[in-house]
């Protein structure tokens, strides 16, 4: 049953537990991929296991009105990427039931789980010869502000370096579906301006940044921010 009171970043059903704060599901404490809308729905879903979460909210919260995307679609894939990484099935569910043509219910029970403290960072990869801090300007564990100068309320920041590439490439033959595509694939984060979003990894200052984002939809999601996205970022001195 759900526990009562101040919400809880941790939650525990059968042998998985998810941390809504950083965005990270686990089996018996190893760590299970499920990024993106697939673990946003499951959060949905945990807000209010034993209830109906229509179809329409879901679009409503992961993707705004003026976001041009086959929604449904999209949200068919991420369901489907959510029970796979639960081992669930849509025909004998275990977790996530579906109710044709309205929604979705989580029906096993969810444990509420209160966060003492934060988990320790992950181990950033080895950076290439030169190091990171040697061409960085001292941005690392700074937060910025997502912002788009050409005055959008979203921006799309792809999930690393090779898929910013193939975003750009899709933007320079002017490719919309291709980029559709990207979002429904989860490859890309539409991602409100004004979120904020922690600097992880800056070996390509200039063109961009690993970050953790903090704060919305993606929270705990990891992604590739362009420089130009970036607003708030101070210059520091090296070893400082």
């Amino acid at each position: 049953m759900r526990e009562s009171g101040n919400p809880s970043s941790n939650a525990r059903f059968g042998p998985y537990a998810a941390d809504l704060r950083t965005g990270e599901l686990r089996k018996h404490g190893r760590k299970i991929r499920l990024a993106g809308l697939s673990f946003q729905i499951l959060a949905m879903l945990l807000e209010r296991p034993g209830e109906l979460l229509t179809r329409d909210e879901i679009r409503a919260k992961l993707w705004p009105a003026d976001t041009f995307v086959d929604f449904e679609h999209g949200m068919n894939t991420a369901v489907r990427k959510l029970r796979d990484a639960l081992g669930d099935s849509a025909k004998k569910p275990r977790f996530i039931e579906t109710l044709p043509r309205r929604g979705y219910r989580f029906i096993a029970a969810v444990e509420a789980v209160a966060s003492t403290s934060a988990p320790a960072a992950a181990p950033l990869p080895a950076a290439d010869s030169g190091s990171a801090a040697a061409s960085s300007p001292g941005w690392v564990g700074q937060v910025a502000t997502v912002s788009d100068a050409a005055g959008g309320n979203f921006v799309l920041l792809p999930v690393d370096e090779d898929t910013l590439a193939e975003k750009e490439s899709y933007e320079a033959a002017h490719d919309d579906l291709g980029l559709t595509l990207m979002v429904a694939a989860e490859k890309l984060l539409l991602v409100p301006c004004g979120t904020k979003v922690k600097i992880l990894e800056a070996r390509q200052p200039l063109g961009g940044c690993r970050v953790r984002i903090l704060e919305g939809h993606f929270i705990g999601v990891i992604a590739f921010a362009p420089t130009k996205y970036l607003l708030g970022l101070r210059e520091t001195a090296e070893g400082s």
